[in-house]
């Protein structure tokens, strides 16, 4: 049977309706990211075509009411407001391997405010591949990938240097270039400093939209193992570089640990989502948290994989 925290009462949606004024304006929902496949990081996002002010939770209860997302293997999970237009959702802990995912909305015709409707939207249905996640040990100048929860290779890396230190916490895979041009004045490196830099770099798998990548490094290879030295990205060997280009895929978890770099923000550079506690992930919610029963567990992996949640 349907949980109501997840599904909500579609008689009261549609009783809402009643009486629709004619100048009322019409909530269309935006769903993301596209159909695909991705990792089991990847949140869902739906993007409102009008905002929904905080301090509506009525509103703002009615429009969670209308938006469904149900998983293949079972996942539960809820959504969170990012601001007044933008709601992510994600699980307890991440998605099942070769999950299928779909959302969708319920809100065609069902009141959200006394001037404001729900209209149609188009649904999303995406899967899930194997649960690939990158765990790299800033302190060991390593990172370990994982499939599934079975270590598949470690390799040597080199991360940021002080003063460019890289992220700690979750990341997700956003995207992926087999050659891109970094230059140090899109961080706001002069030219003329002693940091400056200007290179083509190959297998770029990107993690932040501020410009954190994952990519070859032949230039710092005596420092892949030993030392931290980049400019905020971790570097590799272009062998090494290549293998995690071609087996990673956008939503593959990328987590850093045991490192002086500041904390992945959970919503403005990517996708952090997994930086937050499951408290503090269900108070963006305006809905009661769902019933234990609906929590989907971790797969087995090692230990500091698990999302603290």
């Amino acid at each position: 049977m349907a949980s109501p925290w997840v599904i909500g009462s579609a008689s009261w949606l549609r009783s809402r309706a009643a009486g629709r004024p004619a100048r009322a304006g019409v909530l269309a929902v935006r769903f993301g990211p596209g159909p695909g496949v991705y990792g089991a990081g990847q949140p869902l996002t739906a993007r409102l075509s009008h905002p929904v002010p905080q301090g509506d939770r009525s509103a703002r209860a009615a429009v969670e009411q209308g938006l469904r997302v149900t998983s293949v293997p079972h996942a539960g999970g809820s959504w969170h407001w990012v601001d007044a237009q933008t709601l992510h959702f994600r699980p307890p802990s991440f998605w099942p391997a070769h999950a299928v995912i779909t959302a969708h909305s319920i809100l065609d015709g069902a009141k959200i405010t006394d001037s404001l409707y729900g209209g149609g939207s188009e649904a999303l249905k995406i899967s899930t591949g194997d649960r690939i996640e990158a765990v790299t040990d800033v302190a060991r100048f390593s990172m370990t990938v994982y499939r599934n929860g079975q270590a598949i290779r470690t390799i040597p890396v080199t991360t940021g240097k002080d003063g460019y230190r890289t992220r700690t916490g979750i990341k997700t895979v956003l995207e992926k270039q087999p050659s891109i041009r970094m230059n140090g004045e899109s961080i706001d490196i002069p030219k003329d400093s002693p940091d400056a830099y200007d290179l083509d770099v190959r297998h770029a798998v990107r993690v932040t939209w501020s410009g954190e990548y994952l990519h070859a490094a032949p230039w710092s290879a005596d420092a892949h193992g030993t030392e931290n030295v980049s400019h905020g990205c971790t570097g590799m060997s272009t062998d090494n570089a290549a293998w995690l280009y071609n087996t990673l895929t956008p939503g593959d978890v990328i987590r850093v640990i045991n490192g002086p770099g500041p904390q992945m923000n959970a919503f403005d550079n990517g996708h952090g989502d997994w930086n937050l506690s499951r408290p503090q992930w269900q108070a963006g919610s305006t809905l009661p948290p769902p019933p234990a029963t609906e929590q989907h567990p971790p797969a087995a992996a090692a230990p500091r994989m698990t999302p603290q949640l």
